[in-house]
């Protein structure tokens, strides 16, 4: 109903605008002040909107622009004006120091294996925990389901001996499988394909089993191709977490050759001092690979936050 529409124009010496007749059943209009007024409201609601929009984007903008302005500055003009954007004078010490100093090569590969092999595996174990837990019955699941819950409340830290004291024993310092086989699976993970999986009709599970298929042929061919938003949502959320670990890679590594380019980056940090322009060129360069990964999974992204909680 158009909003001019919807408020009658009142009579004269305050009477009722409908006499005393019947009231009519058909639109009224408003008032020419209460047109304004919706008019002005509206406007007003979609200035506030890109505004707030405006200054959450700029909010997390800045900071990506003072990093790489950081990237590109010497020390003294850093310290000179720290919250200067722009740099004065211009360097390339800090890529320099990254390429020449590190092998940055081998630093980048171990990333990519670390991030991108754990991230494998634990998409493979938590979306077969999670079907076991949303579409199969047995005794004891949800039991299992809180347990799995209650790891979510215990730091990571607080596991973090324990776990090096076996992979020591293992002798699995220093080496690909000591960085990937202990986080291969996350009780968020866990739970967030769960909630996904539950959401899928049943109706799936029994046509294919009239059909003759098992468990494990429900859920590599029925179940996993109807939840690729959940997995790619939960793909780049790991990606992105594993990417940038810090402490795992430095307590299980100690060998540059080994480790990871976040951990490595800890070298241009000393007594002496800390370059900052090496810093920054190595966080700068570390993050493309998050944005592709991001850009060519954002469809999925998007799609899988869109549909959590929809049944």
């Amino acid at each position: 109903m158009p909003t001019d529409t919807l408020r009658p124009r009142p009579a004269k010496g305050g009477a009722s605008p409908y006499g005393n007749g019947p009231r009519p059943t058909g639109p009224v209009r408003l008032w020419p002040a209460a047109k304004v007024a919706v008019r002005y409201g509206a406007r007003c609601g979609t200035v506030l909107s890109w505004a707030a929009v405006t200054v959450g984007a700029v909010a997390m903008i800045i900071p990506f622009v003072w990093m790489l302005g950081v990237a590109f500055r010497t020390n003294a003009d850093l310290y000179a004006d720290p919250a200067r954007l722009i740099p004065r004078d211009w360097t390339l010490h800090g890529v320099r120091a990254v390429l020449g100093q590190l092998p940055f090569g081998k630093l980048v590969l171990n990333t990519f294996v670390f991030a991108g092999g754990t991230t494998v595996l634990l998409l493979l174990f938590d979306s077969m925990t999670a079907f076991a837990l949303a579409r199969l019955r047995f005794r004891g699941k949800n039991v299992v389901f809180l347990l799995i819950l209650a790891t979510l409340m215990v730091p990571f830290q607080v596991t973090l001996v324990p776990v090096f004291l076996t992979l020591f024993h293992l002798g699995w310092l220093n080496s690909y499988q000591g960085l990937i086989i202990p986080r291969a699976t996350s009780a968020l993970g866990i739970f967030l394909l769960r909630q996904f999986f539950m959401q899928l009709p049943r109706e799936l599970d029994d046509a294919a089993r009239i059909d003759g298929a098992n468990d494990f042929t429900v859920y590599w061919r029925i179940i996993l191709p109807n939840a690729k938003p959940a997995l790619a949502s939960l793909f780049i959320i790991q990606f992105a977490a594993l990417w940038n670990d810090f402490l795992w890679p430095l307590v299980v590594t100690n060998n540059v050759d080994m480790q990871t380019l976040p951990a490595a980056l800890t070298l241009f940090s000393s007594q002496s001092g800390v370059d900052h322009a090496a810093l920054m060129a190595g966080a700068a360069i570390s993050l493309s690979p998050l944005a592709i990964a991001f850009l060519v999974l954002q469809r999925f992204f998007v799609q899988g936050i869109a549909t959590t909680g929809i049944k």
